[in-house]
């Protein structure tokens, strides 16, 4: 049995692709560029400022101006964390399961605390959660297991019998590393033709109330 539950935050419980997109297309609307479609920028959203100022502007670090646009990027989006940012449609209910069976549940991030607690509190969810462990709470981040491992030991349920979703195959590595079962959130911000059978998971859900059909194993 499943005695507890771990979520991936950007691109499994919620929606934060818009308000990162934002961040971007703000930071291309300084180097005189048009607007990226969402739909473009999503496939990336969980890959943080590098991922996306690369995405948008071509930039790695280590570019003269890299450090200033990241600012720019990362300064905007804390100012609008959660103006477009919303639970995945089925997260709320099976947020409601999960408390509803006393199943603890939390968040392992690789995103920064300084955006994780305030985009939680925000979301109404950061004193229902039983952890919040941010890319920047251990020393390693996923896909290094020892953030799953952390949560694991703040909750105080052993790692094996905990479930990880999350929708990056780093996700699926920190999961299988920390001996938890990882499951593939196949709603998230997925490249298209990604090969979800060679990632190291138990399996997928389309939708994350079909979560709850792997809590029995």
């Amino acid at each position: 049995m499943v005695d507890a539950v771990l979520f991936d935050l950007d691109g499994t419980f919620a929606d934060t692709a818009p308000d990162l997109g934002e961040a971007l297309n703000h930071v291309r609307a300084l180097r005189g560029f048009a607007p990226l479609p969402l739909e473009v920028i999503r496939p990336q959203a969980s890959h943080g400022s590098r991922g996306l100022l690369n995405l948008g502007l071509g930039l790695e670090p280590g570019a003269p101006d890299y450090d200033s646009l990241r600012d720019a990027f990362l300064q905007h989006y804390a100012a609008h964390l959660c103006d477009r940012t919303r639970l995945f449609p089925g997260m709320a209910a099976l947020i409601e399961e999960l408390e509803e069976r006393d199943l603890p549940w939390g968040i392992v991030t690789n995103k920064p605390h300084r955006y994780t607690v305030p985009l939680m509190e925000k979301l109404g969810y950061a004193t229902r959660a039983a952890c919040l462990v941010s890319g920047d709470t251990c020393n390693e981040a996923k896909p290094h297991p020892q953030p799953l491992l952390h949560a694991a030991e703040l909750m105080g349920v052993e790692a094996k019998r905990c479930l990880y979703l999350g929708d990056d195959l780093r996700d699926m590595q920190a999961a299988q590393a920390a001996q938890m079962i990882g499951i593939i959130a196949a709603y998230g911000y997925l490249a298209a033709g990604t090969d979800l059978r060679a990632w190291p998971a138990a399996g997928s859900v389309q939708t994350p109330f079909a979560l709850l059909r792997y809590l029995t194993l």
